[in-house]
């Protein structure tokens, strides 16, 4: 077995609605998500190409996250908000902290990558900031 891993990078904006300090604010980040990847090497020796893995991540995460607001289904003011303003965004039904964020990913991505013959797990690690993450893992075989 061998693990290969692919970094990316978006911009996204977010409150935590809970949260006694500044976080409860509107605020911004710059995200990155590092998916690793754990199987056993085609005939070409790769789990996959890592062009074929960007094609499974961008739609989501290019597609409908860059840019956007993430908040919980529970931040009704400002869903309401960003609709009246045509803005872009993405609900959640978690909180938009980082942790939920990694099941969001796994989601997402689970049903495209259970497709390599050759995965037995992936792994999404989402930064936060350059210094704080949340990861978790999924098992595919």
């Amino acid at each position: 077995m061998i693990t290969i891993a692919k970094d990316f990078n978006w911009e996204m904006s977010h409150r935590l609605t809970f949260h006694k300090g500044l976080c409860r604010n509107i605020h911004g980040h710059s995200y990155k998500l590092r998916i690793y990847l754990t199987g056993e090497l085609d005939a070409n020796g790769m789990i996959i190409d890592f062009y074929d893995l960007q094609k499974i991540v961008d739609p989501f995460l290019m597609g409908e996250l860059d840019h956007a607001f993430l908040c919980s289904k529970d931040d009704v003011d400002v869903i309401e908000f960003l609709k009246k303003n045509n803005w872009r965004y993405y609900i959640m039904d978690r909180t938009s902290t980082c942790e939920n964020m990694c099941y969001l990913f796994i989601d997402k991505l689970k049903e495209d990558l259970a497709k390599i013959p050759n995965l037995h797990s992936f792994k999404v690690r989402v930064y936060e900031t350059s210094d704080a993450f949340a990861e978790l893992e999924y098992k595919i075989r």
